[in-house]
């Protein structure tokens, strides 16, 4: 049967207002509403000065904390069992959250360890990232459920929150009965698994922290577990009190668009701005906006030598590479050296200022990371953690191909091609 004119006019009429609404929503996950960083940062102090630690703990927060023991684990083969043990000696509380989680010979490790801990009585909490979990197994949640295990996940598809489906939470954070906590740059999947011997094991660093700063590890997983279920896990199975484990002071830094989506890469173009002698920086997607690219020119042209490497061809997004490579003209031909690692996938996330800076954790050097995700790194400062890093950040060069400006220079322009266009994406890279 034929459609009245009237019959028409309105289904045309519904359908633009569906369409407005698919505008928005999609406007909305698109965009971070707050204004941005747009100017470049004065330089008023050096890295090791007194003012560069205060300007840590006062303008960003929290408060920098002493007494802290920071281990640093090299790839699967140690980050793994480190993580199990702890979790397999819990007699009060896990808490774990993080953003890859798939099917797979590790992951099942970690559900078996987990419920066999829910079923003797510890208080198991996992948060999982709704689109970082998507190759999980339904069982394996529904194993850990029916075991006890509190499974929420974050930002799960529903009409109440269609706004804030381009929000997902980046960050990687377990703590252990309120006293051990990791941090780093793993997701649970079997491509971590191994010690980056061939392209089927991914590069990546760990953390297992303790001390004081584990208390501030365990209220950012509570941050976004209250916004998962707004349910508050506090006391002292939680919030032990922590005496001193080692001699650095330390910041568990977190990021988020509802908290202040620019705060992340705040703290990396401070920490840039302060250097004086070195920046190491080891990232897997670097994709830099011009703000952070005029902030790292500005460190060479002073005399601070800066170093970036970051994956080669073995990487999951080739996209993310073609975006980076697009941008490094200026950086090298200021005598910034960029290099890419060679023999697999490079995850790791790490920035070292002048030895005595660290930061590591789940932040990407690209927008995503600095508006769109919840992320959280670990903010060192000490000389002796910071070597170790520039240790580990040597043997990681020396794995790797440097690229030269007559290099980027001679790409084809095919290849030029791809990057611009790859370029366009970069707000959501």
């Amino acid at each position: 049967m034929a459609l009245s004119r009237r019959a028409r006019l309105w289904l045309i009429a519904a359908g633009a207002v569906i369409a407005t609404l698919l505008a928005v929503l999609l406007y909305q996950n698109l965009t971070v509403g707050e204004k941005r960083i747009q100017h470049q940062l004065p330089r008023l102090y050096e890295s090791d000065d007194a003012e560069f630690r205060r300007t840590l703990s006062s303008l960003l927060g929290p408060q920098i904390v002493e007494g802290n023991h920071v281990e640093t684990l090299l790839n699967g083969d140690r980050i793994f069992p480190a993580m199990l043990a702890a979790i397999r000696s819990a007699q009060h509380t896990i808490t774990f959250e993080t953003y890859i989680y798939w099917s797979g010979r590790i992951g099942r490790e970690f559900v078996d360890a987990l419920t066999e801990r829910a079923r003797a009585g510890v208080k198991v909490h996992v948060l999982l990232d709704w689109v970082g979990s998507i190759k999980m197994e339904p069982e394996l949640l529904e194993e850990m459920r029916r075991a006890g295990v509190e499974v929420e996940r974050f930002h799960e598809p529903h009409w109440k929150n269609w706004e804030q489906m381009n929000n997902r939470t980046h960050r990687k954070l377990l703590v252990v009965d309120g006293r051990v906590g990791f941090t780093g740059g793993v997701g649970i999947a079997d491509q971590w698994l191994g010690d980056a011997r061939n392209p089927d094991e991914w590069r990546d660093t760990h953390y297992r922290v303790t001390g004081p700063v584990v208390a501030q590890m365990q209220a950012v997983f509570l941050d976004n577990w209250v916004r998962a279920n707004g349910r508050v896990l506090h006391g002292e199975a939680y919030f032990p009190a922590l005496k001193p484990a080692g001699n650095l002071a330390a910041q568990m830094f977190s990021s988020s668009p509802q908290g202040g989506s620019d705060s992340m890469q705040l703290m990396y173009l401070l920490s840039i701005t302060a250097a004086r002698k070195t920046i190491a920086l080891s990232n897997s997607y670097f994709v830099p906006d011009d703000l952070t690219i005029r902030t790292l020119l500005d460190a060479a042209r002073r005399g601070v030598k800066v170093r970036v490497l970051v994956p080669s061809g073995h990487i999951d997004s080739e996209t993310v590479r073609k975006a980076s490579r697009g941008s490094w003209g200026p950086m090298l031909e200021a005598g910034i050296e960029i290099a890419e690692y060679a023999p697999t996938m490079f995850h790791v996330k790490g920035l070292v200022v002048d030895g005595t800076f660290s930061s590591v954790g789940s932040t990407n050097f690209d927008n995503r990371s600095f508006r769109l995700n919840d992320e959280a790194n670990l903010n060192v400062l000490g000389a002796d953690f910071g070597g170790v890093q520039l240790e580990v950040f040597e043997r990681d060069w020396a794995r790797a191909r440097r690229i030269t400006l007559a290099d980027w220079q001679r790409r084809p322009l095919a290849e030029r091609f791809w990057e611009q266009l790859a370029s366009l994406l970069h707000t959501q890279l």
